[in-house]
């Protein structure tokens, strides 16, 4: 179970501490461990995809993860009051055929009083780059 901070989130520090945290756990790439930091309930939005619950996280992270090869993520706090957060991110992956991304977007998080998330809703857009033009390694 990945370290908690409970909300609500008194200051950007603590804020963007949790980010962090998230940051280190996505690029683990161990569905079962970031399935672990979310409500057993948690819903969640991913692109054009809906659905809610650890399992379904699970296995929503092992397809991705088997499509997206050698990603890498970054993430930054953009903004937070109470028990939610605002945050923009990147990553980079390359498919099977060898074509590297990179993915932009925005997520927003809501929190348990737990510290667990409960709801994730993620916006996101794929640029296709060179190798050269990767900036995360």
């Amino acid at each position: 179970m990945p370290e908690l901070i409970l909300p609500p989130f008194e200051d950007a520090e603590a804020a963007a501490r949790k980010v962090q945290l998230a940051e280190d756990l996505w690029n683990t790439r161990d569905p079962e461990k970031v399935a672990a930091a979310y409500t057993e309930d948690s819903w969640w939005r991913n692109r054009n995809e809906f659905f809610t619950g650890r399992a379904a996280i699970i296995e929503f992270l092992r397809r991705k993860w088997s499509e997206e090869l050698d990603y890498k993520l970054k993430k930054e706090l953009w903004g937070f009051r109470g028990n939610r957060m605002a945050v923009k991110f990147h990553y980079e992956w390359h498919n099977a055929n060898g074509q590297w991304f990179r993915s932009c977007g925005n997520e927003l998080w809501e929190f348990a009083p737990s510290g667990l998330m409960q709801r994730r809703e993620a916006s996101i857009n794929d640029l296709p780059i060179a190798e050269s033009q990767r900036s995360l390694r």
